[in-house]
């Protein structure tokens, strides 16, 4: 071997192993910085943790405070806010003892109110059972089966689930568990499942077939009242706005710069209108709601 040829060689040889020098510590430093990356991502995980764990618990707890008070705040209560804020006003006691007579009043339409929700939120689920049935009759289940699988599956029963089903199973009197169950408001429809029941039952006559007439008549008379129910909407709101007109009067009579407050409570004037248009938007609000009912029971 040359001279030459040598000395190329060991400049070959020199040059790879710089060539790895450099590949290894390039290596070992990148590994060095994701390590440190590593270590410094767990002590921030572990302080953004531990702030996260101490600030999270008082969200929380302040969360559950304010939805606790809202649970507690009934909005009948605002009629008695509004009251004494007008009372300290007006420098009297009138609209204080006005706006605790409104709390019974608004309570009793917010019960009203919850109790329609519930009567359809009721008639939903009876709609779901026949529906659900007619599906577990028609697949070969026996009707009894059937009817604690459609229970189970849709909850059209409520709180008398535990007896119509006791007496499917044991052979009692269905069609009186249903009829007992259907006295609840919006479980009507159950009264119907018990007679197409007993015709199924005594007669022989298809169970399937008459609970999809049940269905469709339920459902007809739900869309029927929802139909009624957007009509009468805009009565409502005709109702509420007239309702409001009087607070708007007071309004702009401050805006225009007299003190219609002082009137209304402290003149033999003011008394008799303030009692004259009380009573008379009682009377017009009573009426508006009669009419309204009416024509929602007619339906």
């Amino acid at each position: 071997m040359t001279g030459t040829a040598w000395i190329g060689e060991l400049s070959t040889g020199v040059a790879l192993a710089c060539v790895g020098s450099a590949a290894w510590l390039a290596g070992g430093w990148h590994s060095g910085v994701r390590r440190a990356r590593a270590v410094l991502a767990e002590r921030g995980t572990g302080r953004a943790g531990l702030g996260g764990g101490a600030g999270r618990p008082v969200e929380r707890r302040t969360t559950d405070g304010l939805r606790r008070v809202r649970g507690r705040l009934r909005p009948e209560w605002w009629s008695l806010a509004a009251g004494l804020a007008l009372a300290l006003a007006g420098g009297s006691v009138l609209p204080a003892v006005a706006g605790a007579a409104g709390v019974p009043v608004l309570r009793r339409t917010r019960l009203a109110a919850r109790e329609r929700r519930a009567s359809e939120r009721r008639q939903d689920t009876v709609i779901a059972l026949c529906g659900t049935l007619a599906g577990e009759v028609r697949a070969g289940r026996q009707p009894g089966e059937a009817l604690m699988c459609a229970a189970r599956d849709s909850g059209g029963l409520g709180d008398a689930q535990a007896a119509v089903l006791a007496a499917a199973r044991f052979g009692g009197d269905v069609p009186a568990a249903l009829a007992a169950a259907a006295r609840r408001p919006g479980a009507e429809g159950l009264g119907g499942l018990g007679a197409c029941w007993r015709v199924a039952v005594d007669q022989g006559a298809g169970l399937a077939a008459g609970l999809d007439r049940l269905e469709a008549a339920l459902r007809a008379e739900r869309d029927q009242r929802s139909d009624l129910r957007a009509q009468m909407a805009g009565a409502r709101a005709t109702a509420l706005m007239l309702a409001g007109l009087p607070v708007l009067g007071l309004l702009l009579g401050v805006a225009l710069g007299s003190d219609p407050l002082h009137v209304l409570l402290h003149t033999g004037a003011g008394l008799g209108c303030l009692l004259a248009g009380g009573v008379l938007e009682g009377l017009g609000v009573w009426w508006v709601t009669r009419i309204v009912r009416g024509a929602e029971a007619a339906s």
